[in-house]
């Protein structure tokens, strides 16, 4: 019984390995390693570019955003704690915006641009909505659930994430400690 229980953690350190190392491998040079599933406080966050709604072609790097505090907003339109949160998001980039904040919205595989761009203008976004990628939902350690935000400083280092709907207040907090 003892040498079954030892083959199967041997197996499962191995696949969990051989995850890692694939993950690592889609990656394509980004600057920053793939996150993992647990705690990513003070991991540098991935680098990324990713084509920016109703911008004829234009992207958006992480990179271009140095030296702000970023909060990442992965969201789809059929997220209903996504809706909910939108309007402090708004919010929040006005009051922060200039203390420099850059929120940047991120939309989820399959989502078309086109539902996403009239969503974000009925919504009245103001900040950038990026169009997600399965790489970059890689690179930020899958997106389990709806929404997912990361809370970066400004030397490109994530604070924290959260998974699901905050509360007004705690978006508050985290984005202090992102601006530092």
């Amino acid at each position: 019984m003892k040498r079954r229980v030892a083959i199967l953690v041997v197996i499962f350190a191995a696949a969990v390995v051989t995850i890692n190392r694939s993950r690592s491998s889609k990656g394509g040079g980004q600057h920053g390693t793939p996150l993992t599933v647990g705690d990513v406080a003070g991991a540098v966050a991935p680098e990324f570019e990713l084509t920016v709604l109703d911008s004829n072609g234009k992207t958006l790097k992480l990179s271009d955003l140095k030296g702000k505090a970023v909060l990442l907003n992965f969201w789809a339109t059929y997220c209903v704690p996504c809706k909910t949160e939108m309007p402090w998001l708004v919010q929040m980039q006005n009051k922060y915006g200039p203390q420099g904040l850059q929120i940047v919205g991120v939309t989820k595989i399959g989502d078309s641009e086109k539902m996403a761009a009239e969503f974000a203008k009925k919504m009245g976004l103001n900040y950038p909505i990026v169009v997600g990628s399965e790489k970059v939902e890689d690179l930020y350690g899958g997106i389990g659930g709806l929404p997912t935000t990361f809370f970066i400083d400004r030397a490109g280092k994530v604070v924290v994430r959260r998974l699901g709907q905050m509360k007004e207040d705690q978006i508050t907090e985290d984005i202090k400690k992102a601006l530092g």
